[in-house]
């Protein structure tokens, strides 16, 4: 299995796992984790069902409840020749998990966003292991900080 590190150019990287560092996460009302990935495995933007299962499996695979299936369809190659690729989501009871590919650049957006805590890690190397990119951005936001207060 991969993990991802932050290197010094400060971008993530899929690579042999490292010791993981706790990291302490306040409570806030929800937690989105935006990935953005560059250069992923050859055909995997326009791969439906390969993005379909992982729409399908994060949800499992991070402790999340699917309030229903996936959706994800081909953006109109034709109409938005530099927006081809797919667009899908899977709705959440805690929120959602939404996709973006865009094949001209092999380029592979990921937001997830749940009301309860979930396993960064954990999520970036389900990614890692799905589209084998060879750089990885990631930026991790708390949402509602004030909402229990």
């Amino acid at each position: 299995m991969q993990n991802n590190r932050l290197s010094k150019a400060g971008v993530l990287t899929c690579e042999k796992p490292q010791p993981q560092q706790e990291t302490k996460i306040c409570k806030a009302f929800g937690y989105q984790l935006l990935l953005d990935l560059y250069d992923c495995k050859p055909g995997a933007c326009d791969d439906l069902a390969l993005c379909y299962k992982f729409l399908d499996e994060i949800v499992e695979y991070l402790g999340m409840e699917k309030q229903a299936p996936p959706n994800i369809f081909f953006t109109d190659e034709e109409r938005f020749f530099d927006k081809a690729g797919l667009s899908g989501w899977v709705p959440l009871v805690e929120s959602s998990v939404v996709i973006h590919t865009l094949s001209l650049k092999n380029f592979i957006s990921i937001d997830i966003y749940c009301c309860k805590k979930f396993d960064i890690n954990k999520a970036k190397s389900f990614v890692c292991r799905f589209f084998s990119p060879k750089r990885m951005d990631e930026q991790f936001f708390l949402r509602g900080i004030d909402y229990y207060k």
